[in-house]
């Protein structure tokens, strides 16, 4: 079992806190991403877990041990790091074994039990005609997979890895995503990965913590982030392109009975036939009738001021109206042909739109066209604090 815990974590440099109060529980044999943008402090969280780091407060634990002031060695962690770190001056073999040969006395270990182990592990990933070369005879691709076979010949606990295929092209970073996860399926490694690449982290992670400033935002499987997003960060840090903010004001009016289109059923607007005195009032003369037990709560709660969230999918852009709820005149501004589909820009007040469309859409640049919004898949969120309310 290896199972990783954070209590209360903090890390502070001066008066930088850059972990802030860090929660997480890592399952045994998960494949768990910390993602984030640039200084979020998903990095010098794997450096604590991994010991180059001590927490100022907090705890760490794996396997229900607190590791908070235990030597790197002696924790069972291994770590590929972003430059892979081989030393140039020994063979692929030489790298691999390295960590044996150091605690080869410790373990017990023959000349010949570490070359097995060497040579099992290059074949399992494919590097066993490399052991003869130095890391600089080898391509970004060979490296990287030098670097996770010399961290695999421990047989460790935990496998940490901080950003590994951002020095890789495009083309081969792809492949090597389903190598690691193959990879990490097989052996069963508890696996902490870290990544500020959504795609990277969508296409491989069972769970994600998305981190913003040293915090944890929001911790769940990839469906239920890109579903469900706790707040406004996480709704545009998810997703490609992000999610489409509107912003949108809560009123009220006289009582309005409406017929929820079928395509519409639930969400907002609610279902069936409804009678509600709650409007959503938003850019260029767009207004949604609001579920009452929304409208109702949000008015109770001071949650005037919302943003409407939906999914650049989730809309459908014709050049003839089609809907009377959720529906918006707009006029294209930029047209991003990317072959398997089309990006639309399309501005709304002062704000713009990104829309997916099938491949070749017939739009062109200021045109004039029609929005309509898949209400039962779009969230409110506060403006205020930015929190998910709807």
């Amino acid at each position: 079992m290896a199972r990783v815990r954070l209590e209360k974590v903090v890390k502070r440099y001066g008066r930088v806190l850059a972990v802030d109060h860090v929660d997480l529980d890592i399952r045994d044999k998960e494949f768990f991403t910390l993602l984030g943008p640039s200084g979020c402090g998903k990095t010098t969280t794997l450096r604590l877990i991994a010991g180059l780091e001590f927490p100022d407060e907090g705890f760490i634990y794996i396997d229900d041990r607190v590791v908070n002031d235990v030597h790197p060695k002696d924790r069972d962690v291994a770590m590929v790091f972003q430059n892979y770190a081989l030393y140039p001056h020994l063979t692929v073999y030489e790298n691999i074994a390295f960590p044996l040969e150091t605690r080869r006395k410790t373990l017990g270990l023959t000349k010949e039990d570490i070359r097995k182990v060497v040579l099992e592990t290059a074949r399992f990933l494919g590097i066993e005609e490399l052991l003869d070369r130095y890391p600089s005879q080898l391509s970004g691709g060979q490296q990287q997979r030098v670097a996770l076979a010399r961290a695999l010949v421990r047989k460790p606990k935990v496998w940490l890895l901080d950003e590994p295929l951002s020095n890789l092209d495009a083309k081969l970073r792809v492949l090597m995503r389903s190598e690691l996860k193959r990879v990490q399926r097989i052996l069963g490694i508890t696996t902490i990965y870290v990544t500020h690449d959504q795609v990277e982290a969508m296409s491989m992670a069972d769970r994600i913590a998305v981190m913003n400033k040293g915090r944890v935002v929001q911790v769940g499987t990839p469906d239920e982030l890109y579903s469900k997003p706790s707040d406004t960060f996480v709704a545009t840090f998810i997703g490609s392109p992000p999610m489409n903010l509107i912003p949108c004001t809560v009123v009220e009016k006289d009582v309005v009975e409406y017929t929820v289109p079928e395509n519409y059923e639930g969400g907002i607007l609610g279902s069936g036939r409804i009678k509600t005195r709650y409007v959503l009032e938003c850019s260029e003369g767009l207004s949604i009738p609001l579920d009452p037990i929304i409208g109702g709560k949000l008015t109770s709660e001071g949650e005037l001021e919302v943003y409407l969230g939906v999914r650049p999918e989730d809309t459908v852009v014709s050049k003839e109206l089609k809907a009377s709820i959720g529906s918006i005149k707009s006029r294209v501004e930029v047209v991003e042909p990317l072959g398997s589909e089309t990006i639309l820009n399309i501005k709304i007040g002062d704000e713009l739109l990104k829309v997916k469309q099938p491949p070749g859409a017939l739009f062109q640049p200021g045109e004039l066209v029609y929005l309509e919004f898949n209400l039962r898949k779009a969230l409110l969120f506060s403006r205020r604090s930015g929190r998910l309310l709807a």
